[in-house]
């Protein structure tokens, strides 16, 4: 099969940005993104060098606000479910996000993120006093760019996809443990 002259001279645009695009998702997740997850992770530790497994009430009300409402915002009528999610949770926002930057396991973790976003934007939603947030979930195809769920969050995920889809790229521990990981 013969390739036409085109094809021949975007051929190493297409090799180089197998590389070069998952090393620059993953720099902009870092650069964008990293702060504000271990920021949010911070506000949930409890306190000593275990305080993830004793999270804060703060925890409760980001991660279960009609929950924590309901019972007083006393922790202890929570459930081990309650527990285990936030927990889950806290972890989630230090580990994924290094993983991401190290490129270590770099696909799996950009999916746990994007799961986690959208777990994180369906609780802003609905959690945190309805849909109706004056302008936080947005719309697409208006004139806003700026809304925080739908428009910046879109982002957030385009980012991730290109992860999940290309892996970590260059300089990466995905690369030098699987060799013959793009």
């Amino acid at each position: 099969m013969t390739t036409s002259p085109i094809d021949r001279m975007i051929a190493p645009v297409n090799r180089a940005g197998d590389t070069v695009l998952p090393l620059l998702a993953r720099f902009v997740f870092a650069a964008v993104l990293l702060m504000y997850f271990w920021n949010s992770g911070l506000t949930k530790l409890g306190d000593g060098l275990l305080g993830f497994l004793s999270p804060s009430s703060g925890a409760y009300v980001q991660i279960f606000p009609k929950a924590m409402e309901a019972v007083g915002y006393d922790t202890s009528q929570l459930t081990l479910f309650h527990w285990a999610v936030v927990v889950g949770g806290t972890v989630a926002e230090f580990v994924l996000p290094l993983l991401i930057i190290v490129g270590l396991l770099t696909r799996l973790a950009a999916f746990g993120m994007i799961g986690f976003i959208v777990v994180q934007s369906l609780t802003d939603l609905f959690g945190h006093g309805g849909i109706a947030h004056d302008g936080t979930l947005g719309a697409w195809f208006d004139r806003m760019p700026d809304a925080l769920i739908l428009d910046q969050r879109a982002f957030w995920v385009l980012a991730l996809l290109i992860l999940v889809f290309k892996g970590a790229g260059a300089l990466s521990i995905d690369r030098l443990l699987f060799k013959n990981a793009p």
